[in-house]
């Protein structure tokens, strides 16, 4: 199986990405804390999973990607997408689970309410484990939290104090997508492999998908397939999101990417970018020659590699004098493809889309 690997960085210049609610015992009643991980060397601002899959989930659906969103319905405590992959392409990559209630009343409220006549109906418990993999977003180096004071007085009477959180950092964060997932829907009858129900795999029939018998699946054409994987990627190139951007503007595209088609799930990248003694980051050379040395014979792909001008200059010129003549990197000077950020993911999709490469979603 292959799977997408790639490490990415956030800068952070002055942000407050991802927050916690209110601070219990604070100087004022509606102080906003960031979310952050304490350990001993300090404090580690971080931004979760979640909040990061919701940003590229809006972002997908704002661009003109032509993404197929699935619908969303709620029954009092409980929400769930419509949970059918072969039509909708979040349920496809960022997985699902739906475990219809039986109780009468339930049954009843779905049957009146008429938003849901098209919801696709569900028989019985079906899961979906996302190929689509990300990791928490944490703060390279531990960091100085600020606590900014503000007061709402635009009005008669005294003003009305305020605070908030936010930080100065840059975010690394991994992500995976299994190529051989994408698109392809088991019938298993096992926990989180029961991806079709009856119905599903009725429509799969209607609509001519690939029976894999042996695997008890369904895959979708390959151009399918591709179309949707190349999307989520774009939409990660056009990345929007985060808290508190009316203050603070924080471009949470990546500012460095780092990606490849790996034959394994096994994160190869996660080491190769760390702080420097000031709290900077800092690309590892070593880490990173090691990396495509011992895994050269998982590496499927070049290694792109998106790099915003402006951002880490110095750094960027030692990676480039890397790759030259004589050092550290110069053996993988062929292999390794330094462009903009944007740039770097379209290079993927336009490899994804070639035909010699179709094996890679096998």
């Amino acid at each position: 199986m292959s799977f997408v690997t790639g490490l990415m960085l956030i800068d952070a210049p002055a942000s407050a990405l991802n927050n916690l609610g209110s601070i219990p015992g604070a100087r004022t009643d509606n102080t906003v804390g960031v979310k952050l991980i304490r350990a001993k060397d300090g404090a580690y601002p971080y931004v979760s999973a979640q909040a990061f899959r919701y940003w590229l989930r809006t972002t997908l659906e704002n661009t003109e990607l032509a993404w197929q969103a699935a619908p969303i319905y709620r029954e009092k405590k409980v929400a769930y997408t419509d949970a059918n992959p072969i039509l909708w392409w979040d349920d496809d990559l960022f997985g699902y689970m739906r475990a219809p209630s039986k109780r009468t009343a339930a049954v009843k409220a779905r049957e009146a309410d008429e938003s849901r006549a098209n919801e696709t109906p569900t028989t019985d418990t079906i899961t979906r484990v996302s190929p689509f993999r990300v990791s928490t977003l944490v703060s390279i180096a531990p960091v100085n939290i600020t606590e900014d004071f503000g007061t709402m007085s635009r009005h008669e009477g005294d003003p009305v104090p305020h605070e908030h959180q936010f930080y100065r950092t840059t975010l690394k964060g991994l992500f995976s997508l299994d190529l051989h997932a994408s698109g392809t829907f088991s019938y298993r009858d096992k926990t989180g492999y029961r991806n079709l129900d009856e119905v599903r795999t009725e429509l799969a029939d209607e609509k001519g998908l690939e029976h894999l018998e042996e695997d008890k699946s369904y895959r979708l054409p390959l151009d399918e397939r591709v179309r949707r994987v190349s999307a989520l990627f774009e939409g990660l190139a056009h990345l929007e999101g985060g808290a508190k951007q009316t203050l603070h503007y924080t471009d949470v595209a990546p500012a460095l990417v780092i990606l490849a088609v790996t034959k394994g799930g096994n994160h190869i990248f996660g080491h190769v970018v760390g702080a420097t003694g000031r709290g900077l980051p800092q690309p590892k050379q070593e880490a990173l020659e090691e990396a495509l040395t011992v895994f050269a014979d998982d590496i499927l792909s070049d290694v792109y590699v998106g790099w915003t001008q402006g951002y880490l200059d110095d750094e960027r010129t030692r990676f480039e004098a890397a790759l030259g003549e004589g050092g550290l990197l110069a053996e993988f000077a062929e292999q390794i493809k330094i462009s903009h950020p944007r740039e770097a993911f379209k290079a993927l999709v336009a490899d994804l889309k070639k035909a010699e490469n179709a094996s890679w979603l096998d």
